[in-house]
């Protein structure tokens, strides 16, 4: 297996350097040599063993992106066909089959509608609203993981092949889905690296599929 492994940052929009710094942060923690890159269209993403899609503005993200409809394809194949992805907040939003405004109804955005979700958007309140939550996540470990909710959404439904990582009373703010991780919250603004960690965990697999 080639150990060493490369993971792109959608840098459309959002908390791009934060997810770049958190990826370095947990390669250097479990010894892994890689490289993080800034990925604005899919030109690279042959090159890629996993991808963060950072939280921002969802409709942004799903826009830009969409102005190529090749764009949206090259993405949900690769994802398909199992490539790792982390996607944090927006990216939640952004990987789900469903999103929804409890006031506002449908959002009618652009969607990669590839996790078995659905998801209330500012299930949590707007901007200053925004709070910190102890989680537990057993997947990741036995110690608390530090949530850091802005505008945080929620998933409201889930499919069969949907596991539920945690929950914050009762609502679902983290899931996986085989090759998929998802959160509500921003674990790159955590100090916490093991969300990222676990991505790393997936691309090394995925790697090691490759050159099989």
């Amino acid at each position: 297996m080639n150990k060493s492994i490369t993971i792109g940052i959608l840098s459309i929009q959002g908390d791009v350097e934060e997810n770049v710094s958190a990826v370095q942060q947990s390669m250097d923690e479990l010894n892994i040599e890689g490289n993080v890159i800034p990925i604005k269209d899919m030109s690279k993403i042959d090159m890629l063993d996993g991808l963060v899609i950072p939280g921002g503005e969802s409709t942004v993200i799903g826009t830009l992106l969409f102005l190529d409809e090749s764009q949206k394809e090259i993405l949900r194949n690769k994802i398909l066909n199992g490539l790792p992805v982390l996607g944090t907040c927006a990216g939640l939003i952004f990987l789900s089959k469903r999103a929804y405004d409890k006031r506002l109804g449908d959002t009618k955005q652009h969607l990669l509608e590839l996790l078995d979700v659905t998801v209330e958007r500012n299930a949590f309140g707007r901007q200053y609203e925004s709070f910190e939550n102890q989680l537990s996540v057993p997947a990741i470990g036995d110690d608390l993981f530090k949530g850091v909710f802005i505008r945080g959404p929620v998933i409201t439904e889930t499919g069969n092949d949907v596991e539920v990582l945690c929950r914050l009373e009762e609502k679902i703010v983290a899931v996986q889905q085989k090759n998929i991780l998802a959160t509500s919250f921003h674990p790159e603004l955590a100090d916490d690296y093991r969300f990222h960690k676990k991505l790393i965990e997936l691309c090394l697999s995925y790697n090691e599929s490759k050159s099989m």
